[in-house]
């Protein structure tokens, strides 16, 4: 029902106001602003390096050389369409809606998820407990704290310094895990404290609409994008057909919808209809609701999807690769410590021009790598960004790696690779 949410949006009247606009340290002002706290977060994320590499990085098909093939970017701006109409329609606040959509992805690592699990599984090699280490939504927290940084108006390089309402959409986003009756979490907790993925629901309802709004999004899409590439033969389309007559294409009474029953499924359709479901069955009572219908459809989609998209062969290959290019990266970063510690890049490093470069300034940007001795790169280039990694200590250092690739776009690290392996 529109507006049925107006009573429970973060706004001044909100009893979760004070917490979802608070900031880890007070941001800089200019005399004649005219956003919002959330408008202002918005627009740091838009204007971030972390989002903008987001379009060369892979959302389902690896380093896609179809211009009409979705990237990471366009998923997020996707997502922030659904979410902002969701919100827009419950009486949410659009504007915090908005920013943790676009900015729910800056941590992903390059090859989509398949870089996450190669990640995570140099970074868990030595861990026998079964923690995932490494996963995009605490990346995306962690690179809006302490890596991504702007320009304040004295030219310093401070980090975004969100508030902690659009922090938490951005750990708390993950729509993977298939639920109904979605609420907020009343208590404002150490963001750092959440070890999983999508096991606390996130602090407003408005991350909450962009978790589900996440689902909604790449559903469709990735089915577009895989009749593009031919992955789908007539046996799939076949069976699309029978999921949608078989969940969505009959009414109540068990009859045949018309607009529905015997096509396959369309993105744009798609979208709106999984959005009118959802505001149709959503109260803040009830949490954020699918029909027994759409639900049903949802769960057949996503078997659909892995199924015949996600593991097919092609990409399964491809991951074979992706793992090879990101150690080698790794394994590559890894053996030079001993110079790192010293001061001092290998002079053969050099040879790979890309790597190099990058590498030295993320070394004496987030590190206590300090380039011959002296400690004035930091001051020189006015980087105002705090040390999260030890080179003294080997795990910290792997996590420094780590972070480094997970923040390359799939281009890039191909580019570094080829310049390791090429003679």
């Amino acid at each position: 029902m529109k507006d049925s949410f107006a009573s429970v949006k973060t706004d001044c009247l909100s009893s979760k106001w004070k917490d979802a606009t608070k900031r880890e340290i007070e941001i800089y002002g200019r005399g004649n602003e005219i956003r919002s706290e959330f408008e202002r977060d918005y627009t740091r994320i838009l204007h971030s390096q972390a989002f903008r590499r987001l379009k060369h990085k892979t959302q389902v098909f690896f380093a896609p050389h179809n211009d009409h093939v979705c990237t990471r970017m366009e998923h997020v701006m996707h997502v922030a369409s659904v979410a902002t109409t969701i919100a827009q329609y419950l009486g949410l606040n659009e504007k915090l809606t908005e920013a943790i959509a676009i900015g729910h992805d800056i941590g992903h690592a390059p090859f989509g998820h398949s870089g996450e699990e190669i990640l995570n599984s140099i970074l868990a090699e030595s861990d026998k407990g079964g923690i995932k280490k490494f996963w995009h939504e605490r990346n995306s927290l962690f690179f809006a704290d302490y890596i991504e940084t702007l320009q304040d108006p004295d030219g310093t390089s401070k980090t975004l310094n969100l508030t902690y309402a659009v922090r938490d959409g951005l750990i708390c986003h993950c729509g993977e895990i298939d639920q109904q009756g979605i609420k907020p979490r009343s208590e404002a907790m150490n963001l750092y404290n959440i070890k999983r993925p999508g096991l606390v629901q996130p602090f407003t309802w408005e991350g909450c609409v962009v978790k589900v709004a996440d689902k909604i999004a790449f559903l469709g899409r990735d089915i577009e994008d895989a009749r593009l590439y031919h992955i789908l033969d007539m046996g799939s389309y076949r069976q699309l057909r029978e999921i949608v007559s078989e969940t969505i294409g009959l009414s109540k009474d068990g009859q045949p919808l018309s607009h529905r029953s015997g096509k396959a499924v369309n993105t744009t359709v798609l979208i709106n209809d999984l959005i009118v479901d959802l505001c149709e069955q959503s109260s803040p009572e009830k949490g954020l609701y699918f029909s027994d219908q759409y639900f049903r459809f949802i769960g057949e989609l996503k078997k659909f999807n892995y199924a015949n998209i996600y593991n097919h062969w092609r990409l399964r290959e491809f991951q074979k690769y992706a793992e090879v290019v990101l150690k080698t990266i790794f394994d590559t970063l890894e053996k030079i410590r001993p110079f790192v510690i010293h001061g001092r890049l290998p002079s053969g490093l050099k040879r790979f021009p890309d790597l190099y470069k990058t590498f030295d300034e993320w070394l004496s940007k987030y590190s206590n790598y300090r380039p011959d001795g002296r400690d004035d790169r930091r001051q020189v280039f006015r980087w105002q960004t705090p040390q999260v990694f030890d080179i003294h200590d080997a795990d910290s250092y792997r996590k420094c790696i780590i972070e480094y690739i997970s923040g390359m776009t799939d281009q890039f690290a191909i580019s570094c690779f080829n310049e390791i392996v090429s003679f």
